[in-house]
């Protein structure tokens, strides 16, 4: 099956009370999972996932009231995918340009435990022109977690591909006052708030109250958000990546987004898994490089 932006959605691919085509905010095309855990919400632009909520929980993504949804601009929320290359290039869009096309939807697997799962592939486009030839498949299986697979393949006979790839992952906390991150002790991070100086993460669990921009490099651990307001632990686990960040714009970058609300800053962190900077991915002639990332939730 494939499908993208302009096809009117057949009937025939619903899976009645389980997955059912929709137009979005903007009328943008948009997938809706439910299972008997959880449900969810995928948007062909981007492969964007944007929501994500287990039963009798708070919804486990953020996503701005104010985000564009529109042609050619990144959703803010959810879980944008960057790639090919991560941060700004002059004359380029930031964070690639995977988060801005419309993909295309090429599978549906309802597995016989209950759980959906989604194959999305990454079209043709120019400004992929700058690589060796490579697809981009994105996996999303829905269950009581939230499972993501990113995988490229270089297509080239003879050259190594290069690229960043990171899944953006945006959660929903109470009060960012309240959230403690784990799992990155003694870990070396570049702090982009103070001009990528290079430190060391010396405390058991992070704690915000003011911008943080780090990334975190060589690790592969998994990260908690550990969330006294809403009672709930997040768990990060991924596999095939070697970066971790973790953000929040605090209130003067906030305020400085025109899709970001000036308070929002309060309900969301970024803990975000990929393979950045020093970390990323040099993919060899007819080789794949595959992301994973697992989020699950408990109560605290």
């Amino acid at each position: 099956m494939t499908t993208g932006k302009g096809t009117d959605w057949d009937d025939k691919f619903d899976i009645p009370g389980r997955v059912r085509f929709m137009e979005g905010v903007g009328d943008l095309p948009m997938i809706n999972i439910n299972t008997e855990w959880s449900s969810a919400e995928v948007y062909l632009h981007g492969a964007h996932v944007t929501q994500f909520q287990k039963k009798g929980e708070e919804p486990l993504l953020f996503l701005s009231q104010v985000s564009r949804f529109a042609e050619g601009q990144a959703i803010r929320g959810g879980i944008p995918i960057i790639l090919p290359w991560f941060g700004a290039r002059e004359g380029l869009p930031m964070h690639g340009f995977a988060r801005i096309k419309n993909w295309e939807l090429r599978e549906i697997v309802p597995s016989k435990d209950g759980a959906i799962g989604l194959r999305f592939q990454l079209p043709d486009s120019p400004e992929a022109g700058n690589f060796p030839p490579f697809t981009a498949d994105y996996i999303v299986t829905v269950r009581d977690t939230l499972s993501l697979e990113l995988i490229v393949t270089n297509k080239s006979a003879d050259q190594e591909l290069s690229l960043e790839d990171c899944l953006h992952t945006y959660f929903t906390v109470g009060d960012i006052s309240a959230v403690s991150i784990t799992g990155l002790k003694g870990v070396d991070y570049l702090d982009k708030v103070e001009n990528f100086a290079k430190k060391t993460e010396a405390g058991d669990a992070i704690k915000i109250s003011s911008e943080v921009d780090r990334v975190y490099m060589d690790t592969t651990a998994p990260t908690e958000i550990h969330d006294a307001r809403l009672k709930r632990k997040i768990r990060i686990e991924k596999e095939g990546s070697a970066s971790t960040v973790v953000w929040n714009p605090w209130i003067a970058k906030a305020q400085q987004m025109p899709d970001f609300g000036n308070e929002e800053y309060q309900r969301m962190v970024c803990v975000e898994s990929g393979n950045v900077g020093k970390n990323k991915l040099t993919i060899g002639p007819g080789k794949s490089a595959s992301l994973k990332v697992k989020l699950s939730s408990t109560t605290l």
